[in-house]
């Protein structure tokens, strides 16, 4: 069976998008210590994931020989969305900061990824993550100011976020290749770029 990566770009600035550039690059790496990978590449800002709705949970909640046509529809995009996140031996998400968090369609494609059942389960001693052991995680975090070192550490409400999530999912072999400071000027821009490509090659590497 081949090896299949799935690419998750979110940012909606086609061309002039870092994050996309980037991810462009960690799979393009992938692609090369993995001959043959198949790449499925899904992408938020051209074909976005709707919104949750009441129909959508209820179809969460129903067991499928249950559903109605209706609840059956509500849950077929996420349950493509949840098929290719199991299926995948490596994801790679591109993840661009707004306004100190994650665009909104990401959110979207993570809240219909998160599904109690099929990607975690509840027990008496907490959530317990049902993707299958082994998925290499890398994340592209692009930024306008700098939030790894600080005042404005606390504020990285971006990558903590994501870490939880995906730890919830459990995926704990994460990734984050930065692209910090974008924002402060071309020069602080090009070395942010520059950083960020040698840490991708970095990830790739170290993927087992």
């Amino acid at each position: 069976m081949s090896f299949m990566i799935l690419r998750v770009d979110s940012s909606p600035l086609g061309e002039g998008s870092v994050s996309r550039k980037l991810t462009a690059k960690v799979v393009a790496e992938l692609v090369a210590k993995r001959p043959g990978a198949k790449v499925i590449e899904r992408d938020l800002s051209k074909n976005p994931l709707p919104h949750l709705t009441a129909s959508t949970i209820g179809g969460f909640f129903t067991a499928p020989e249950e559903r109605d046509a209706a609840l059956s529809q509500a849950v077929q995009l996420s349950d493509l969305a949840v098929d290719e996140f199991l299926g995948a031996d490596a994801i790679v998400i591109g993840a661009p900061m707004y306004n100190l968090g994650i665009p909104s369609a990401l959110k979207a494609w993570i809240d219909h990824i998160v599904r109690a059942g099929r990607t975690f389960r509840y027990t008496e001693a907490g959530p317990v993550g049902l993707a299958p052991a082994g998925k290499k995680v890398i994340v592209v975090s692009a930024r306008g100011g700098v939030f790894t070192e600080g005042p404005r550490r606390a504020w990285d409400y971006q990558e903590t976020y994501l870490e939880a999530v995906l730890g919830l999912l459990g995926l704990t072999d994460i990734s984050f290749v930065r692209a910090e400071g974008l924002s402060l000027g071309p020069d602080a821009a090009a070395s942010a770029i520059e950083s960020a490509e040698a840490q991708a090659i970095a990830a790739v590497r170290d993927a087992a």
